[in-house]
């Protein structure tokens, strides 16, 4: 009997984070820019995410490994937004000396790529608990259960904000279906 050439843990095991970092990097990265819609946040957002694997691993118990992913990346994202809110920055200013002029990372080009950019700004311009909800679904295409369980609440709060969302997402794109 020949030994796997995958790195990939056996099918009922726990992977290891490093594992999970070169499988799934991409997968975070995708889920975390529809969420962000920015490259530089869905850097910071992939980071801790992967903190948070990192600690969680110890309790994973295998099953859908994309929707405990899903699950923390959205998590994360809603953390961040509510911390924003307690706590708003103020920009800084302009400073054309201090800006370092660059084309976008090859994850960020391949994001945007795979999404037209009338629509990822018509996925921003979502309240959070819709967009959540969309990305979940829609993005990653987690069941209504998953996606309740990722967020904390009912599978009819799912079921209404997925309507609401991609109703305003219709709007927005001038689909009047």
């Amino acid at each position: 009997m020949t030994s796997p050439t995958s790195s990939e843990p056996p099918v009922g095991s726990v992977p290891t984070w490093e594992q999970v970092a070169r499988d799934h990097g991409r997968f975070l990265y995708t889920v975390a820019y529809r969420l962000t819609g920015n490259h530089d946040d869905t850097q910071d957002l992939v980071q801790e995410v992967l903190l948070r694997v990192q600690r969680g691993l110890v309790t994973y118990r295998p099953g859908n490994l994309s929707g405990w992913l899903s699950r923390i990346t959205t998590n994360v994202f809603l953390d961040q937004v509510r911390a924003t809110k307690r706590r708003p920055t103020e920009a800084l200013p302009d400073d054309a000396d201090r800006v370092i002029e660059g084309g976008l990372a090859a994850d960020e080009a391949l994001a945007a790529a795979r999404l037209p950019e009338h629509l990822q700004q018509a996925l921003l311009a979502l309240p959070v608990d819709y967009r959540a909800v969309v990305v979940l679904s829609d993005v990653v295409g987690l069941s209504y259960a998953e996606i309740g369980e990722a967020l904390g609440v009912p599978v009819g709060t799912v079921r209404s904000r997925l309507h609401r969302g991609r109703l305003q997402l219709r709007t927005a794109l001038g689909d009047d279906r």
